[in-house]
């Protein structure tokens, strides 16, 4: 078994509510986490426990408003918090077709490097 990467950390925001969290988002984000060898973290905001984590993490690295679009995904690695993705509300269609643009992107391409 690979050992995960504990200095790196998938995020993500989410509410079993959202049809963009779930199941579309969070087997997204299961998928980066495997992908890039490392922990995922669930944050639900319906959770009180949670919440404040999941508010604090928006606040300060997302996209963030009294009532802030779910779900949001960051990477935290090497001390640094960087957001990643977050959800559209025009549509779970929308929001499928952003998640296939992030999986193609230079950037997730990079990230495939560094983790192997």
């Amino acid at each position: 078994m690979a050992l995960v990467n504990m200095s790196r950390r998938i995020s993500i925001v989410l509410a079993d509510w959202c049809p963009h969290c779930v199941p579309l988002s969070l087997d997204n984000a299961k998928r980066m986490a495997k992908d890039l060898n490392t922990e995922l973290r669930v944050l639900d905001i319906d959770d009180p426990e949670q919440e404040k984590t999941a508010d604090e993490l928006v606040k300060d690295y997302g996209d963030y408003t009294a009532d802030y679009l779910i779900p949001q995904v960051f990477v935290e690695e090497d001390g640094k918090v960087q957001h990643v993705f977050t959800g559209f509300s025009e549509g779970v269609e929308v929001t499928r077709a952003r998640w296939e643009d992030l999986f193609a992107s230079r950037y997730y391409k990079e990230k495939l490097k560094k983790a192997s």
